[in-house]
Order: structure tokens, then sequence, then C-alpha cells
């Protein structure tokens, strides 16, 4: 496994300042805390270990910098950032700073009265999220009962005249309810609807036997979408993006590694993508002890993977390294044991075997073989994230269960 403990010679050679690109999409990961118990956040399963908090005057200072930097478009994300006593403060610092503002919320939490101070404070857009279309499957995957309190919020969102986004993950149980989906989301009269098929980081990876969809249910899903396209025409955007364990080559992940994105986790560790906390080795350096140029510029961790340097065959020599730029470093570190190896989605990849593998399981599977029957869904909340990070253990045997079932065995 490449040592990532030890700074690359070949990246910090090949990415020169002048040659880096600023920043353009800040991300505020303004708290891990959320109402919300989610089994397919992307918040890192052993969340309880990074439980500290900036301040408001530290988050001002962050986003002051990114700006400064470059950036234009500020997401306020958690957790849920409404847990923040401060959004209100935060927002109107970003309106002045000229940032495009978007709040990424469950919508707990989001009164009215909030919304009147958002509104006033200057924010420009709310991303909403439904677990489903029915209330039954939109509250035990959340394990919670808010369905009816997000239907009200959505109504409130619209009459403060906000843009609104209504996001959906989507996965092996709620695909079939597309279409409703897709209904409710017109009722509620959302501008954009993403329907954002589960990637498989943090609390999905740890619930990935029972979340992985079939390539059946993906195909008659994106025909539902393509349909409701041509009769809706721009009444509603609607994003569809395909799981990319059923893709054969890997997307560029977050357009680069340290080439567009920034985010900024609740403890102020700075982060070139979601997930890249997952990857061991790599120290990110914080907001409170490193300035945000010095970080984006010069830190190893955001240079580690940048350009073609860090690259291992087959990437390496490959012909399409400059269209995908290798694909996902966690993906490939999830799936390989190791980030500097080729995304394994790459049919090219020596070990895309194994993604065919796990596409293949969730295939064959049998009412009688359901992986939940052994391994019940572990939803997001403090005691598995202690219990995880305790143990180390975010369900590894998942791999060896899928290729067991693919091969029709019990485990």
């Amino acid at each position: 496994m490449t040592d990532l403990s030890r700074p690359d010679p070949n990246t910090q050679t090949e990415a020169k300042p002048d040659a880096i690109a600023p920043p353009l999409w800040l991300l505020a990961e303004l708290t891990y805390r959320c109402p919300l118990h989610c089994v397919f956040c992307y918040n890192p399963t052993n969340y309880t270990d990074h439980s500290r908090e900036l301040t408001t005057a530290q988050w001002i200072d962050v986003l002051r910098e990114a700006r400064a930097l470059g950036a234009a478009q500020l997401g306020f994300s958690g957790g849920e950032p409404l847990l923040r006593e401060d959004l209100e403060v935060l927002v109107g610092e970003a309106r002045q700073l000229g940032f495009y503002t978007n709040l990424i919320t469950s919508g707990i939490g989001l009164t009215d009265a909030r919304l009147d101070a958002l509104k006033a404070a200057g924010l420009d857009h709310i991303q909403l999220s439904f677990q489903d279309s029915t209330q039954e499957l939109n509250d035990f995957l959340s394990s919670t009962r808010t369905f009816d309190l997000k239907k009200r919020v959505a109504a409130s969102i619209k009459a403060h005249g906000f843009p609104m986004v209504l996001n959906c993950v989507l996965h092996r149980f709620n695909l079939p309810h597309v279409d409703r989906i897709i209904d409710m989301a017109l009722a509620m009269g959302a501008e954009y609807l993403e329907l954002a098929n589960t990637q498989y980081y943090g609390w999905a990876h740890t619930n990935r036997a029972q979340l992985m969809p079939t390539a059946e249910q993906l195909q008659e899903a994106e025909a539902v979408v393509n349909r409701y396209r041509k009769e809706i025409g721009e009444r509603c955007k609607i994003f569809f993006v395909v799981p990319d364990y059923f893709e054969t080559r890997p997307k560029r992940c977050m357009n680069g590694w340290g080439a567009v994105f920034l985010g900024i986790a609740p403890d102020g560790a700075a982060l070139p993508c979601h997930t890249a906390r997952s990857l061991p080795g790599l120290t990110f350096p914080n907001v409170t002890e490193t300035p945000l140029r010095e970080i984006w510029y010069e830190s190893d961790a955001f240079n580690r993977f940048r350009g073609f340097g860090w690259m291992k065959e087959p990437c390496r020599s490959c012909d399409e390294k400059e269209r995908d730029l290798g694909g996902c470093r966690c993906q490939a570190y999830l799936l390989t044991g190791d980030p500097a190896n080729a995304d394994p989605v790459c049919d090219k990849s020596p070990e895309h075997e194994h993604v065919v593998q796990v596409v293949r399981a969730a295939a064959t599977r049998t009412p009688e073989q359901q992986p939940a029957k052994e391994q019940p869904i572990l939803f997001r909340n403090d005691a598995n994230s202690r219990r995880l990070a305790a143990t180390g253990d975010s369900r590894p045997q998942a791999q060896d269960q899928d290729q067991a079932i693919s091969r029709g065995e019990r485990t």
C-alpha cells in the first residue's frame, strides 16, 4: 500500500502554485450534529471522534480567506447546519463578501421565523432533502418521524420566495418510487430535483449490502426520469446520476483533487473532498493553525493527488487519464486498500472484478439471502459511531458476503 504519511516528491515538484487554479466551491460543514440518522450519510462513520466545532469568529475568518482566494459558491452543510444558532450571522457575512449561498438541510428546525431571518441575511438558495415519497420509507431510512414536517417546510420555503432544490438519495429501497418522488417534487414547486443515487462512502459503505440496487432497477428508474423530462420540459430540471459501481469508467472526482472544491469540516480540517478523512496516513491541515491560502497551494494533503505524478499503472500510461484523473481516491482505498490505485470502477483496473461481483451479488440476491437478516442496517447515530470508531469496523466483511452470495452461498 502507498504510504501517505510521507510527502510524495512527485507531487511536490509537479504541483506548482502558479499552475494551481483557485478554489471555486467552498463547503462549510458547520457541524456533524444531526437530528436524522440516515443510513447513507456521507459524514465519516467515526464523526464522534471529531466533535469540536469552529466558533463563529473562526468561521468568519474561513469565509473571508476563501473569498480572497477566489471561492464564489458557498454551501452551508453538516450534519444539520440549522443546529448552529449563528447560521444567520454566517449567511449575512457571506452575503457581504459576495458569495452565492446555498443551505443544504433536512428542514428540521427551519421555522418561518428562521426563514425570515435567513431571507433578511441574504441566503440565495435552499436544498431540502427527502428520503422517499412515502411517510413509511422516509421515516424508516432516517429513523425519525419527519415526513409531514418536511412537507410543511417545503411549503414554507416556497412561500418565502426561495428557489428550491429537492434532493432524494436513491438506492435499492426507493428506486421503484422514482415516479412518485418526481410527482412529489412537482407538487411542491421544486425548481430542481436531484435524484442522487447512493455513492458508497461513509455510512452508505457500511450499509452497502443492503442499499445496492440492481442494474434493472437503475435502468427502469432512468427510463422514468427521461419520460418525465420530456413531459414537463423546463418546469423542473431533474438530475439523475448513476452510481459509480454501474459504470465502466470513473468520474473525475470533485472535478479533480484540490482543483475546484474546498471543504472545511466542523473542527476546521480542510479537505479536498467530503470523505477524504477516510484515507489513512494523510494529515489534513486545520484552518485554526494554517492560513487557507497556504493549505490550498502548499500543503501535502492538497497536492498529494494533483496532476499525474502520483499515478501508478494502469493510470500512468492510460490515454484517458486527463479525462478522469484516475477516478476517486477514497473509492480506490475502500475497494483496493490503496488510495493510489486506479479507481476499480474502471474496467482497465485489475481490481474491477470486485465491483462486478458486488453488482452481481445485488442482482442475484433472493429474499432468503437478504444480508439484512445477518447484518441489520446500521443507522447513523452517536452510539454506532463510537462503536465503529472503537472497533475500526466499517463492515469489511461485506465484500466477502457479497462475493459469497454471488456464488449462491450463505454467509
